[in-house]
């Protein structure tokens, strides 16, 4: 075991607001790490590893080893972060120097482009589900509502109150990553799924983060894996060949925006992405009403259409002169 590890975590969980998954996932990166430097065998009598001795060779011993398991580079991208942020940790804390996995590269990540339905595919996916019992319908149409009307993620649904509703002002007020709150707006469509979910759906039970709207048939709120479920259930009840996830309604939800003009700044704080880099990937979707825009707009743009418009005329008059 490498010292610091068990402070490590406790801070994230303390100072950082990290979610159990996360913890989660950087104790099992963490401890993949400190199961490869057996190689190396660093360790003292007692088991324990001084994380003076570890260096950038053994992070890229580490990364190898996951290329030859054939982990992806998304998944390898997660662990060295997961070491970077750890050893930059020791370094606030004076326990190294030098952070042995900051100049660590991996193979460059190929850029994927988000899948998304179409507007079509979204009504499709809303309205084609067979009919079920009148609890589960309402619910399940909710659902797929309002990841379509605010882009919202799983887990946001999940936690996801009636006190978080506010119908007036046809706001909801969901809980991103890091417990970071935000206002997303929500369309009629989504305002009457809800409205007949309160008024004859059965009544959930009330717990610590308020009265859940989405719940299972115990009265409980729903977890995400059974949104998830939901989802794809409701995909492969409308015909769909293909899986449905609600990350897939998520991407549908900001290519809706941005082609409906949607500024990416709006797009950015609706979603709760952190950084604008994230919200960009949406772009591939709008090139062409780009181009438009552009050659509406632009005077070098119009001059070129302009002149694309009458050249025989110009070519005409050249001969004219010429002769």
């Amino acid at each position: 075991m490498i010292e610091g590890i068990v402070a490590f975590l406790d801070y994230l969980a303390h100072e950082r607001n990290a979610s159990p998954r996360t913890l989660r996932a950087y104790e099992v990166d963490l401890r993949q790490f400190i199961a490869s430097l057996s190689d190396f065998r660093l360790a003292d009598g007692a088991g324990w590893i001084d994380p003076k001795s570890v260096g950038r060779i053994h992070v890229k011993a580490f990364t190898g080893k996951l290329y030859r398991e054939g982990y992806s580079p998304g998944a390898m991208e997660r662990k060295l972060s997961a070491l970077r942020s750890y050893f930059a940790y020791l370094m606030r804390r004076g326990r190294i120097d030098v952070n042995p996995a900051a100049q660590v590269d991996l193979p460059a990540k190929p850029r994927m482009l988000p899948d998304f339905l179409t507007t079509e595919e979204a009504v499709k996916l809303i309205d084609g589900a067979r009919d079920e019992d009148t609890a589960s319908r309402l619910r399940d149409r909710a659902i797929v509502e309002m990841f379509y009307s605010t882009g919202a993620r799983a887990s946001e649904l999940a936690s996801l109150s009636r006190e978080d509703a506010d119908f007036d002002r046809g706001f909801v007020t969901l809980r991103g990553k890091g417990r970071k709150e935000r206002l997303a707006p929500f369309g009629k469509k989504a305002e009457q799924a809800l409205r007949a979910l309160f008024a004859e759906g059965p009544s959930p039970r009330k717990d610590a983060r308020g009265t859940p709207v989405f719940i299972n048939r115990r009265g409980g709120r729903l977890s995400v894996r059974s949104i998830h479920e939901t989802v794809k259930r409701r995909a492969r009840q409308a015909g769909f060949s293909r899986p449905v996830a609600p990350h897939r309604l998520r991407h549908s939800f900001a290519t809706t925006m941005l082609e409906g003009g949607a500024d990416l700044r709006m797009i950015q704080e609706t979603l709760g992405h952190s950084s604008l880099s994230t919200t960009q990937k949406y772009t591939h979707v709008n090139l062409q009403r780009l181009m438009r825009v552009y050659d509406q707009a632009h005077p070098r743009a119009a001059r070129a259409a302009q002149d694309s418009e009458t050249p025989n005329e110009e070519h005409h008059g050249h001969e004219k002169t010429a002769s």
